[in-house]
């Protein structure tokens, strides 16, 4: 798996983890361009070193390290980690399913979630507005192995009326990495003022 910066400059042999995912942020972060530069190099390679990633960014390693800690503590961070290719490692499937609950009784809703929490086929899921409930992204070997997750998994959860699978025939764009532009600066006289970034 990659690693997150080190202190010395050197790559880590285990990852080191961010906060949990589920972490709640009651005030989102102010973030400076400094921070969004620091965070689109880390999602370009999360195995750059504090030397390499502060030589690039103009900042101290201690300097570039206390940016880190707060962008991890605050949630912005929520870990580092590997991207595998899925096809070479023998899942050669992506499938997106549509989901339609019968009802939407809290409990049903709840057992649904955690029902789903539980496949590890399954990579993401959305509740959305619209026709469906659910849009769920599943990841497979072959068309029995996405058999058994549609008819032994997913249709045997209470409260599940009927889905609708799509499978992928090519990915187009695959991107895990946010599009982290800077926000337009306030109007003349409006606003608070822009102090100089923390080095």
């Amino acid at each position: 798996m990659n690693s997150g910066p080190s202190n010395d400059g050197r790559r880590r042999s285990t990852p080191r983890q961010g906060p949990a995912t589920a972490r709640t942020i009651d005030r989102p972060l102010r973030l400076d361009d400094l921070d969004r530069r620091l965070l689109a190099l880390l999602q370009r390679d999360g195995r750059a070193t504090s030397v390499e990633l502060a030589r690039r960014l103009g900042l101290s390693p201690p300097g570039l390290q206390r940016r880190l800690r707060r962008l991890e503590a605050g949630g912005v961070i929520r870990g580092y980690a590997a991207l595998v290719d899925r096809e070479a490692v023998g899942l050669d499937l992506l499938c997106f399913v549509e989901v339609k609950l019968a009802h939407h009784r809290p409990d049903c809703v709840a057992l649904f979630r955690d029902q789903v929490q539980a496949l590890p086929e399954v990579l993401e899921c959305h509740y959305l507005t619209g026709e469906s409930d659910y849009l769920i992204k599943i990841v497979v070997p072959n068309h029995k192995a996405l058999e058994t997750v549609l008819f032994e998994g997913l249709m045997r959860i209470d409260g599940v009326d009927r889905i609708h699978t799509s499978i992928v025939v090519n990915e187009v764009k695959a991107s895990t990495a946010l599009p982290l532009r800077a926000p337009a600066p306030p109007a003349a006289g409006r606003g608070p003022g822009t102090g100089q970034a923390h080095r």
